[in-house]
């Protein structure tokens, strides 16, 4: 009876080598989002400094999401381009590129001296961000059994964590770091501390070389391979073929789950930690206005301006906050999948986004009671996430995975970034507040939470040969 038992866990069985595939893909999904977070993580920071000193507030932000919206069409074409390569070519070598890619550019950003050029350089490097989720995603998932495939596409999605973790290391001790601040100011070059951030890009690279001395192309790729040098109709890495009438279903309902996941993450998820700030900033403000009752409007901006390194620590300890609550989303979305299977667990993970961003933007005021629910909200905003590497890659054949899974959250990249355009005017044109406009993005979970209504449920079946 106990060996029964010991045969019905998840990882029974599971080899050295499949776990050293989940170790390096994952590794590349860390550094993939640290390239990602480090511009949220200094954005307060960069944009200033890249832009006229008579620039408005608005601007800023619509220049930010200019920027936001660069990452998500860059990451679009690239996961869309590398996915197929992938396919072509294999998950090793497409691996190796993206990583090379993302890390190279992310180190240029360093040397912005405007912000057109590091939105371009947002463009550049997502083209291999999106490009390192899709292939890794794929390898993870024909490299493991179907009663281990949801647990490991949470634990390889859930790894993104540390990318965010590392992006909030380098916001609060470097990027904030007030010796590095002033240090920077003393040789009058005060954007240092944020072109540090970014030049810490090139540390992924060297993940490179264990990937090319260890990993191997899976089995599965290699027969379909193979098989379609003698049978012309079974083509690697066809992007036509998946709007085949057999696939076109699941292409379009994973196309918009990406959108509404990417849209939600850049234009709701991400400003859970600047709702904690602004409460943070309100009761410094309201402390000096008690101890300095007579003191000019100009005072307080004074204030606030000389307590530039506190409040960023603040502001990464929001950002740690709801990382750490995604974090857990993330991981629970894997067993969630295996009680309710996938289409119940998106349609849970949409709802609770949806109430829980209605209750952070709109009813929460306090530090203390804000801070409490931010992993709460980072729970339900980002769970959703780690669906996309679990459900993409069971949607299509071998010849077709890295392509159709590519391309589907790559496609949704395309389909959010106009989005957090349009967020960004609303700001700026239409004299929205932050927490106005991400309570309208939110509205999008309620498509989210249609969605799965209409998906095929893959829960317990082989993976397409």
């Amino acid at each position: 009876m106990q060996n029964e038992l010991k045969e019905d866990k998840w990882y029974h069985g599971i080899s050295r080598y499949q776990w050293l595939v989940l170790t390096i893909a994952s590794l590349g999904w860390v550094f993939d989002v640290f390239e990602g977070q480090i511009f949220v993580a200094s954005m307060n920071e960069a944009m200033p400094s890249l832009v006229s000193p008579d620039t408005t507030r608005g601007q800023q932000a619509l220049y930010n999401n200019i920027a936001l919206g660069a990452f998500l069409i860059g990451g679009a074409l690239g996961g869309i381009g590398f996915g197929a390569l992938s396919d072509r070519i294999g998950r090793k070598k497409t691996m190796s590129l993206t990583i090379l890619f993302y890390s190279f550019f992310t180190c240029l950003s360093a040397f912005s001296q405007d912000w057109w050029q590091l939105a371009g350089f947002r463009f550049l490097v997502a083209l291999g961000v999106g490009g390192e989720w899709a292939v890794a995603s794929t390898l993870v998932a024909e490299s493991f059994p179907p009663k281990a495939r949801a647990r490991v596409g949470s634990i390889f999605h859930a790894s993104s964590v540390l990318g965010t973790y590392l992006a909030i290391l380098a916001g609060a001790f470097i990027i904030g770091n007030e010796s590095i601040q002033e240090y920077a100011r003393e040789v009058g070059y005060p954007s240092l501390p944020w072109r540090i951030g970014f030049a810490l890009g090139v540390v992924p690279s060297f993940l490179i070389i264990w990937i090319r001395r260890s990993l191997k192309e899976p089995d599965s790729w290699q027969h379909a391979q193979e098989t379609s040098q003698t049978d012309a109709s079974k083509s690697m890495g066809t992007i036509l073929d998946l709007f085949l009438p057999q696939y076109l279903k699941s292409t379009c309902i994973g196309v918009l789950l990406a959108a509404i996941g990417l849209a939600t993450f850049w234009g709701v998820h991400i400003y859970g930690k600047n709702v904690f700030l602004n409460a943070v900033k309100a009761e410094y403000v309201a402390e000096f206005i008690q101890t300095h009752p007579d003191s000019p409007a100009e005072a307080t901006a004074t204030y606030l301006g000389s307590m530039k390194a506190p409040l960023k620590q603040w502001e990464m300890l929001g950002m740690f906050l709801a990382t750490t609550g995604g974090g857990l989303g993330l991981l629970s979305f894997g067993p969630i999948c295996e009680w309710f299977g996938r289409r119940g667990a998106f349609f849970l993970f949409h709802v609770g986004g949806l109430l829980s961003s209605l209750l952070l933007f709109n009813g929460l005021h306090s530090v203390v009671l804000i801070g409490c629910f931010l992993p709460i909200f980072g729970f339900l905003t980002l769970g959703m996430h780690a669906g996309y590497a679990i459900y993409f890659p069971e949607l299509y054949p071998t010849r077709l995975r890295g392509t159709g899974t590519g391309f589907c959250f790559n496609a949704g990249r395309i389909l959010a970034a106009p989005i957090l355009f349009i967020g960004g005017w609303m700001q700026k044109d239409w004299n929205y507040t932050l927490s106005q406009t991400a309570t309208i993005l939110s509205m999008l979970y309620i498509i989210g939470a249609i969605l799965p209504f209409f998906a095929r449920e893959t829960k317990g079946t082989e993976l397409m040969e």
